[in-house]
């Protein structure tokens, strides 16, 4: 059977979680360890004994959902099912990164909290940006929308499913721009609790501050299939991966493009290994895909492998 672990981003962690593979893993245990060594914060007491708006900070969050993401990977293996291919969501393209063995944990780690601050800092530099999530309009209606109204400020974003995508820009365009689709026939438009336009073009400071921070670190052949946010396609070599890795802060997220892909490669079962379920509910969007079930626990994980 051919598998793909699917890894979550920013938005999908919540107090405790991975509580259970801690408890239970001496792995995963000492990967907490090397995390908080090399990320320089105490990754056990944030998620287990920290505050909900203190695990909302960018560079915490970001930490601690790569983290999970990359301890309920280990955790899978521990049970015998290993994956054949990878994909990750934003900041979950780093455990998936780590997962096809394109870079070493503790460099990993690092990169992730250099990446949180980074991208946390281009915000509050922006004078002013946000993200907004909208419901039930088609990427294409809603880039027309953005087009239509004269904006150059805002962005899509993520491009989740097809009735689901998520704007970012200044406040000033994502507000008019809100409007603008609410009138295309937008159901629904949710401003988001971020701390910048992540994934636009406003992240710029971000992007090359990141660029000096990987320049000197290695980054091999991916041992399996790895996919990316960027493209959407398969991910060739180190060379490739370093080079996006730094380009995806600043570019949207082609999820849908990247489910085709997935799709397209046949595999038996994805498992969305990390926090919650909103990757295995994106997935529902795809026709006749196999099925995608939630590995964030220990009971999750067990059921997969009986």
């Amino acid at each position: 059977m051919s598998t793909c672990f699917l890894f979550p981003g920013q938005g999908a962690q919540y107090p405790g979680m991975a509580k259970d593979f801690f408890e239970t893993s001496k792995a995963v245990r000492e990967l907490f360890e090397l995390a908080s060594d090399a990320s320089h914060i105490d990754l056990r007491r944030l998620l287990f004994e920290g505050s909900e708006e203190e695990l909302k900070q960018t560079q915490n969050t970001q930490l601690a959902v790569a983290l999970v993401g990359a301890a309920s990977a280990l955790n899978a293996r521990e049970h015998g099912i290993y994956p054949d291919g990878v994909a990750g969501f934003s900041v979950g393209e780093w455990p998936a990164l780590l997962e096809a063995g394109v870079i070493g944990a503790a460099d990993a780690f690092r990169l992730v909290g250099e990446r949180g601050r980074l991208m946390d800092e281009a915000g509050k530099r922006s004078g002013g940006s946000t993200m907004s999530a909208v419901l039930f309009l088609s990427p294409a209606a809603i880039e027309a929308a953005i087009k239509g109204a004269g904006l150059s400020q805002v962005w899509v974003a993520n491009y989740n499913s097809p009735n689901q995508s998520v704007i970012s820009g200044t406040e000033h365009d994502v507000t008019a721009a809100e409007e603008a689709i609410k009138a295309a026939g937008a159901k629904r438009v949710v401003r988001l609790k971020v701390s910048g336009a992540f994934h636009s073009p406003i992240m710029a400071y971000a992007r090359d501050g990141f660029a000096e921070a990987v320049a000197d670190t290695s980054f091999t052949d991916p041992k399996i299939a790895l996919y990316s946010n960027v493209t959407g396609k398969r991910i060739s070599s180190g060379v490739e991966a370093k080079r996006l890795c730094v380009e995806q802060i600043v570019s949207p997220v082609r999820w849908i493009d990247e489910e085709a892909n997935i799709h397209a490669a046949n595999y038996n079962q994805l498992l969305e290994t990390g926090p919650g379920n909103v990757l295995a509910g994106l997935w529902k969007s795809v026709e006749g895909g196999a099925p995608c079930l939630p590995a964030a626990t220990l009971d999750q994980i067990a059921a997969i492998s009986l």
